[in-house]
């Protein structure tokens, strides 16, 4: 069982509908349904502060809850949170009533290990291109591993991490068909700098332009039309104009 199993204490409502939810958000406190395990639906409240902490905690799909109502306890699991779409806190939780016997489908978070014993990350500078960051499980509601280890001690760069090597605790087991890849050992990213080809070309042109045989002359030449510039010779004329 998961060490990070937590406890609600709620209140039955038997009213229904976005009126009433309304006004149970106004009162900080959160509508919610437990369905499951063949019995009728149990509409019910709880807390906004603690079922958003819980939330923020990241593993309220991956964990068990004791939910008291009226003096009542049930064991379920979160299935469906409706958070809102501007401030992400939660507006719904539809929870599933379980038993030790429940099996069920449970997307679990992998987490990365012995990255320090890995030769292609330490010897040979590689960088870790994590496919996969969960995996649908089937286990049974009161073993729900927190989490899955992938173990990558011993791979070298371009070596990668298939499902048939992942080691599943007791009683769980993929839910997944294909010996799909989980991770891989990559080479690093490098970054080309580019030549600036044209500014080069730019400044070689304007520099054999300046050279070039007359460039002078035509420098000092004014525009039609213009002054002459301070200092320049003024062109002669073919004949005085009357």
């Amino acid at each position: 069982m998961s060490s990070r199993n937590y406890a609600l204490k709620g209140e039955k409502r038997d009213r229904a509908g976005k009126g009433v939810a309304r006004a149970l958000r106004r009162e900080n406190a959160i509508p919610c349904v437990i369905y499951g395990d063949g019995k009728p639906p149990l509409s019910l409240s709880l807390p906004a502060k603690e079922l958003n902490l819980e939330y923020l905690k990241g593993h309220m799909y991956t964990s068990l809850c004791a939910l008291e109502i009226a003096g009542e306890k049930h064991l379920v699991l979160a299935r469906d949170v409706q958070l809102h779409p501007v401030k992400d806190n939660v507006m719904h939780v539809d929870f599933l009533r379980v038993t030790p016997k429940t099996k069920l489908h449970v997307w679990v978070p992998l987490k990365f290990i012995n990255e320090d014993k890995c030769p292609g990350i330490q010897q040979e500078k590689g960088i870790l291109n994590a496919v996969e960051h969960q995996l649908d499980v089937v286990c049974l509601a009161t073993d729900i591993p927190d989490h899955i280890d992938i173990d990558l001690s011993g791979l070298a760069l371009h070596d990668s991490v298939k499902l048939s090597q992942v080691k599943f605790p007791a009683g769980a087991s993929p839910n997944v068909k294909k010996d799909i890849t989980i991770a891989t050992i990559m080479e690093p990213r490098r970054i080309i700098e580019e030549t600036p080809v044209a500014a080069e070309g730019a400044e070689g042109a304007a520099a054999e332009a300046a050279a070039a045989p007359g460039a002078e002359g035509a420098a000092a030449a004014p525009a039609a039309g213009g002054k002459p510039a301070a200092g320049a010779k003024p062109a002669e004329g073919k004949g005085k104009k009357e």
